[in-house]
């Protein structure tokens, strides 16, 4: 058993190598540049390789969008303890959830969404996965928050904040937009705060 653990770690840390260079290839490069030749070359691992962990381009794609999203996810949980209590926290935590849809990894998805707009075998392997993580990055807005997603009021408000980070996301792709996104999300959070209220547990 222990003789196979390193063997078995290498094909660990040559999966996740892969996964990271798919991500980054197409956000620098796009969907049709992201290859298994060019991912594998980025990685540092043969084509084979890569073909043995991932046969098809598309299972490397979805494969890399969804550890990564669950990486990233599974991160900001982690630096939730770095939120300030009280005031402050839900402009922090806009500004969290904000990172996300500024960063590669919605770069990259934005390449593979659009993609899967025009080729429908794609779409129906995506469509799920963006079901997922609609659904996770709701959950995290909620714990993060701090507030009872059964009141409709809060779960649409939450909802929004998700759909407004979308929006930026996608002005911050061919131009920075920073100056002004933090200007909108320091006005959410006042926005929030008020109409959450006393729905705040």
């Amino acid at each position: 058993m222990t003789s196979r653990e390193p063997k078995q770690d290498r094909s660990r840390a040559t999966r996740q190598r892969l996964l990271e260079a798919t991500i980054d290839c197409l956000a620098e490069r796009g969907w049709t540049a992201t290859t298994v030749a060019v991912v594998a070359e980025r990685a540092g691992v043969s084509r084979g390789a890569a073909q043995h962990h991932f046969p098809t381009r598309e299972d490397l794609i979805t494969a890399a969008l969804d550890y990564m999203f669950d990486h990233r996810m599974a991160l900001a949980m982690d630096e939730a303890t770095a939120l300030p209590e009280g005031e402050g926290r839900t402009e922090a935590v806009v500004d969290r959830l904000l990172d996300y849809f500024t960063g590669t990894l919605f770069k990259a998805a934005l390449q593979v969404w659009t993609a899967a707009a025009a080729d429908p075998a794609l779409r129906e392997r995506v469509v799920p996965l963006e079901a997922k993580f609609g659904r996770v990055a709701h959950r995290t807005a909620i714990e993060l928050l701090g507030v009872d997603d059964a009141d409709p009021v809060v779960h649409r408000l939450v909802q929004a904040t998700l759909d407004m980070g979308r929006g930026l996301g996608l002005a911050d792709v061919l131009t920075d937009d920073s100056a002004r996104r933090k200007q909108i999300v320091r006005q959410w959070a006042a926005t929030l705060d008020g109409a959450l209220g006393e729905r705040v547990r």
